[in-house]
This record gives C-alpha cells, sequence and structure tokens, in this order.
C-alpha cells in the first residue's frame, strides 16, 4: 500500500466500542431486486457478499417498516416478524465477509408507488404533492398513524437486533417520510407535529428516541444507531443549509453513533441559508464533527478523491456507484494497485460485477447516472 493512503485503512471505532477495520463504508444503494414476497433474493445476496470483504461496514438498501411505507419495486420487507429469517440472511453474507452490516429502516411516504401501497393510498406529514413528475398528493397522516409509524421504526430496529446486525440507519434522506415532516415544502401542518422549524423536528426526534429505547431494551451487544439526511431541498419552501445545521445540532445531542450525509458529490457547496462558500461537509464537519462522527459521500471515484474528502475532517467515506463500478475498489488501494481502480461502469460485465437484473437494467438504462452511461 502506498502509504499516503495509510490514513483510509486506521480502524475506527465508535462512542459505543464498536469497531472497524477501516474508514471505508458501502453507501445504501436500493437495488430493486427483492422476491415479490418481500424477501431477500439469492442474487441480491450474492450482490452484498461481492462488495462486503474490503469495506469496513455494510449499510443495506432501505426496508420499509409498514406496509404503506414501500417506495420502490423489488424492496425488502422488515415490517413483520416473519421477515426476521430473511433480514438475517443478508446480514450473514455481509458479516462472513468481514464487514459490518447495518440495516437502513425507512418509510416512503408520499414518494411512495401508489401501486405498491394497500389501497393505492399514499400518505405524508400534509395533503402536499411532491413536485416530480407524476406525482400524486398524499392523504395526511394523522396522530395516531403518526405514532403508530414511529412505534414501527422500533419495531423494525427489534427485528434487526434480532437478525443479527450490527446496527441501523435511519433513513432521513432523499425526500422520503422523515425529510417530509421536516422540511417546510410537505409539512403545512399546524399541531406538535409542523409549523415552526421546532416543530418539524418533533417526529424526526421521536423516532430516534423510539430507536434507542428499543436497542436499550433489546440488544444485548452495542448496537449502532446512525441517521442519514438530505442538507437541502431544491423546492421553495425547502429545506435550507440553515435549517440542515439546526438538525445537526440537535441530532449531535441524541446519542447517535453518527451522522451520514447524502449528496451526489462529496464537494458539493451550499445553494441557500447561509453566506459560505466552503463546501457543505467542511460546514457541517465544523460544526457537529467534534460530538459526533460524520460519513462523507459522494463521487469518490479515485484514492485521490477519498484523500482529498479526509482532509475536509470526516473520519468516514460512503462508496456507492463506485462499488457497483468496482467492487474491489478498496482491495485495489489496500495492495497499492489504486491505479488499477475503474471509474467507468463495463456494460459487458454484469456477471463478473455480481449486479442483479432489476438494477443492471436500472443503470444501464439511466443516462448520466452511472459514469459510462450515456
Amino acid at each position: 500500500m502506498n502509504d499516503k493512503y495509510k490514513g483510509l485503512f486506521e480502524p475506527f471505532q465508535f462512542k459505543n466500542g464498536v469497531s472497524l477495520k477501516n474508514r471505508i463504508i458501502m453507501a445504501p444503494m436500493t437495488n430493486f431486486s427483492s422476491n415479490s414476497d418481500g424477501t431477500v433474493s439469492d442474487a441480491e445476496v450474492n450482490y452484498y457478499a461481492r462488495r462486503s470483504k474490503g469495506v469496513s461496514m455494510v449499510i443495506t438498501a432501505c426496508t420499509y417498516v409498514t406496509p404503506n411505507g414501500k417506495g420502490f419495486p423489488g424492496e425488502f420487507a422488515g415490517d413483520r416478524d416473519e421477515m426476521i429469517p430473511s433480514l438475517n440472511r443478508l446480514a450473514s453474507a455481509i458479516k462472513e465477509e468481514g464487514a459490518k452490516a447495518l440495516l437502513q429502516i425507512f418509510h416512503g411516504g408520499r414518494e411512495c408507488p401508489p401501486n405498491l401501497v394497500p389501497n393505492g393510498e399514499t400518505v405524508s406529514a400534509s395533503a402536499v404533492a411532491s413536485e416530480r413528475a407524476g406525482s400524486v398528493t398524499p392523504r395526511e397522516l394523522s396522530e395516531e398513524e403518526i405514532e403508530d409509524i414511529i412505534h414501527a421504526f422500533g419495531e423494525t430496529t427489534r427485528r434487526a437486533i434480532n437478525a443479527n446486525y450490527d446496527g441501523i440507519e435511519i433513513h432521513g434522506a432523499n425526500g422520503y417520510l422523515i425529510q417530509q415532516f421536516f422540511s417546510p415544502h410537505s409539512n403545512r401542518r399546524e399541531d406538535k407535529w409542523g409549523g415552526t422549524l421546532e416543530k418539524r423536528l418533533t417526529f424526526p426526534l421521536a423516532i430516534v428516541d423510539e430507536v434507542k429505547k428499543v436497542v436499550k431494551e433489546h440488544a444485548k451487544a452495542p448496537f449502532i444507531i446512525g441517521y442519514r439526511f438530505s442538507p437541502e431541498e431544491p423546492e421553495t419552501p425547502g429545506i435550507t443549509m440553515a435549517d440542515t445545521l439546526r438538525l445537526m445540532d440537535v441530532l449531535a445531542d441524541r446519542g447517535l453513533d453518527y451522522l451520514h450525509v447524502s449528496q451526489t458529490d462529496y464537494k458539493a457547496v451550499p445553494r441557500r441559508g447561509i453566506e459560505d462558500k466552503r463546501t457543505r461537509l467542511e460546514i457541517i464537519q465544523e460544526r457537529v464533527g467534534d460530538r459526533i462522527p460524520i460519513i462523507g459521500v459522494g463521487s469518490i471515484y479515485q484514492a485521490e478523491d477519498a484523500l482529498d474528502a479526509i482532509k475536509m475532517g470526516v473520519q468516514l467515506l460512503a462508496l456507492g456507484r463506485e462499488l457497483i463500478i468496482d467492487p474491489d475498489w478498496v482491495e485495489k488501494i489496500e495492495s497499492g494497485r489504486e491505479g488499477e481502480i475503474v471509474t467507468k461502469i463495463d456494460k459487458n460485465a454484469q456477471q463478473r460485477l455480481v449486479v442483479p437484473d432489476p438494477l443492471w437494467k436500472a443503470i444501464v438504462n439511466s443516462p448520466g447516472w452511472f459514469p459510462g452511461v450515456d
């Protein structure tokens, strides 16, 4: 290994005592490849196992906590105890390759396709449609339903514990239900769940507290709890960088193990809300990085990109598309072959890359999503 990359391979220990063998993590990515009954498929297990050897931790694609939270076709289920063996199968495949396994838990809210949820009825914080093409207006959740969903996040956490995961990641990013409650675009409520910025924090924090309670009650060993968030929204009104810094402050003091920034480029800078020309990653790291570990992500294709991101102060890096393109990304750097890292998808290499058919079709039919697809 080239000495300048040694920092990427230093062990890392969370405050709860769980240790990682290096600083590189597999980011959560939807793969559309689960069985129709919500169980994990053979193709999914093989896909994860192929990418679990070099990284220190794998965060799975999101699993839905209630039937009306299913956000994608081919998404595996975590909403009932019958799914524990399926969840365990995936955790075991990851851990057998030497990585920690984290289950990402979520509810899609208004972003759920109507054909995937009971009675075709999507729900959200308020009856406000997404601005994406073809979106439908969701039904506003009642207070009782909100409490039920909070409880469901706890129940899926319990299932993750029973399925032998090393932790969970709360998916508060990418415009899904938790973010919908935090966003002034999707949350127009005037009760305790919405209105002011502080009230829009109520739902995300209630989920954090519920998950922590369940972990305290059921986990017999240290169990990682992370939270993923999107720094800003393009909509007006929408989440600004100033809003996110307030969210960071509150989450940093909530006893979580890490915060995970969701963005497509680690060099991205704020759109609005604050006057600062530094990257979002640097701003967030400066704000809360001394209180909680930050995972940086986004377009870290080369070893030099990883070094650049680490120089921003973050302690952990997540690779998403990069590990689909080159499953041996980490091992190549570790063995001094960083010059061999592949940065564009080989459209003739599906079998060699061990990518399930539904994900492969999404990749090759989505110009601009993956380098090499045009």
